[in-house]
C-alpha cells in the first residue's frame, strides 16, 4: 500500500467545501474524486477543487480511492456506508455516522469481516483546547471529575441553511445534530456513559424558514427540539446535557467540569480552538503546562479548524496498524448515548446503555504535528 491513500467524497453539499479544502493540510490523504446523486453537483465541486467528478458507481469502482468520505444526509448514512464498505473500500462518516446501535454493529459486522476500517466525524475533540483539557483532567490538576454541565442551546437552523428541512426530521434534531461534538468530548475526556435520563419537547410545531432562497416557507418539526438530559459516566461522573433550538440567548457555558479540587472550563467543542481555564478551588489560576499544540492555531478565518485531522489519523492508522481515534466502537458508543437520551425523553425513563467504549488515545502536539503535512 503507498504511502498516500486515495479519498473520494460522496455528497457534495455544504459540508464537502471544508472537507476539499482543507485535506491538502494533512499528510498521508489525497482527495481525488467526488460523487452526488446530483451529478451538476459533483461537477462543480470537482471543479472547484481539482477533482474528478465520478457516478457512484464509478468511484467506488476506481482503483485509485481508497477511503470513501460519506457526506449525505444523517438518514442516508447507514446505507452509503453499507455499499461503500461492500465495494472493499474504508469509509469515513460525517455525524452521525448511523442512527441506531443496530445499524452501527451491522456496518462493523461488514468491516471486520472484510478487513475494513470505518470512522466517523466529528474530529474536534482532537482540537488543541480539547486535548489540553484531556492533558488536565488525566493529570488531576483538578481533581477527580465529578460532575458537569454542557449547553448548546439556538434558535435554530431555518435562519441560515437554505435547506434546513433536515434538522427537524428523525435523525436530526440538536441532540443528533450537535450531541456527536458535545458528547465525543465527554467521552475522550471522561470515558463511557454508564445511563442517561431525559425530558424532551418542542416549543413549535411548525418552522418559519427566513433563510434564502426558501424565505417563508414552513417545515413541520417531527423530532424534538428541546432535551434537558442527565448524564452518568461509568467513573461516576454524572453530566447534565441541555440542548435546544427554542432558545434565543442564554448566558450559560459550553461545558464545565467539576472536579474534586476544581472546575475546568472547557470552550465549545464544536471547534477545534477556544481558551480552557481552570480554578483551583474557586480561585481562577493559569494551567501549569507548556501546550503548544499546532490544532490550537487559527488558520481559517481567525478560528482553528482542522477538519479532516479523524480521517488523516483513520489514514495513517490504516498505513501503521493501530487504532484510528475517530473509531467505530467510539463513534457507536456516543450514538447510543444520544438514542438512548431520545428513547429516554420519548418514554421518560432510566436507560442502561448496552455498549462502551475505550477512550481514543491523546491526541499530543507532537502526534498532531506528524498528521500534517
Amino acid at each position: 500500500m503507498s504511502k498516500t491513500l486515495g479519498i473520494g467524497v460522496i455528497g457534495c453539499g455544504n459540508i464537502s467545501a471544508a472537507y476539499m479544502r482543507l485535506a491538502p493540510l494533512f499528510t498521508g490523504i489525497e482527495m481525488r474524486a467526488c460523487a452526488d446523486l446530483n451529478a451538476d453537483a459533483a461537477k462543480t465541486r470537482a471543479e472547484e477543487y481539482g477533482l474528478r467528478a465520478e457516478t457512484i458507481d464509478g468511484l467506488l469502482a476506481a482503483d485509485d480511492i481508497d477511503i470513501v468520505v460519506n457526506l449525505t444526509v444523517p438518514n442516508a448514512h447507514f446505507a452509503v456506508s453499507k455499499q461503500v464498505l461492500e465495494a472493499g473500500k474504508h469509509v469515513y462518516s460525517e455525524k452521525p455516522f448511523v442512527l441506531s446501535l443496530q445499524e452501527g454493529l451491522d456496518l462493523k459486522a461488514i468491516a471486520d469481516a472484510r478487513g475494513l476500517r470505518v470512522g466517523s466525524a466529528p474530529d474536534t475533540f482532537m482540537g488543541g483546547a480539547h486535548q489540553l483539557a484531556r492533558h488536565l483532567v488525566d493529570a488531576g490538576a483538578v481533581g477527580r471529575i465529578a460532575s458537569g454541565t454542557c449547553f448548546v442551546q439556538s434558535p435554530g437552523m431555518e435562519m441560515w441553511h437554505p435547506n434546513p428541512d433536515f434538522f427537524f426530521q428523525p435523525g436530526g434534531g440538536p441532540i443528533l445534530d450537535l450531541g456527536p461534538y458535545y458528547i465525543s468530548n465527554l467521552v475522550q475526556l471522561l470515558g463511557p456513559v454508564a445511563r442517561v435520563t431525559a425530558l424532551s419537547s418542542s416549543a413549535s410545531e411548525y418552522r418559519t424558514i427566513t433563510s434564502q432562497p426558501r424565505n417563508g416557507e414552513k417545515i413541520k418539526v417531527e423530532t424534538p427540539t428541546t432535551i434537558h438530559a442527565v448524564m452518568q459516566f461509568v467513573s461516576g461522573a454524572q453530566v447534565t446535557y441541555c440542548a435546544s433550538w427554542d432558545v434565543w440567548e442564554h448566558g450559560h457555558s459550553n461545558m464545565e467540569l467539576y472536579g474534586t479540587t476544581g472546575t475546568l472550563h472547557v470552550p465549545d467543542p464544536n471547534f477545534f480552538g477556544g481558551e480552557v481555564r481552570m480554578t483551583e478551588k474557586s480561585a481562577f489560576v493559569n494551567p501549569s503546562v507548556e501546550w503548544d499544540h499546532p490544532f490550537s492555531k487559527a488558520n481559517d478565518a481567525g478560528r482553528a479548524n482542522y477538519r479532516c485531522a479523524g480521517l488523516a489519523d483513520m489514514a495513517q492508522a490504516i498505513l501503521e496498524g493501530r487504532p484510528h481515534r475517530c473509531s467505530n466502537d467510539f463513534a457507536l458508543h456516543v450514538v447510543d448515548v444520544m438514542t438512548a437520551i431520545l428513547h429516554s425523553g420519548d418514554t421518560k425513563t432510566l436507560v442502561e446503555l448496552s455498549s462502551t467504549c475505550d477512550r481514543p488515545e491523546a491526541l499530543t502536539p507532537d502526534a498532531a504535528t506528524a498528521l500534517l503535512a
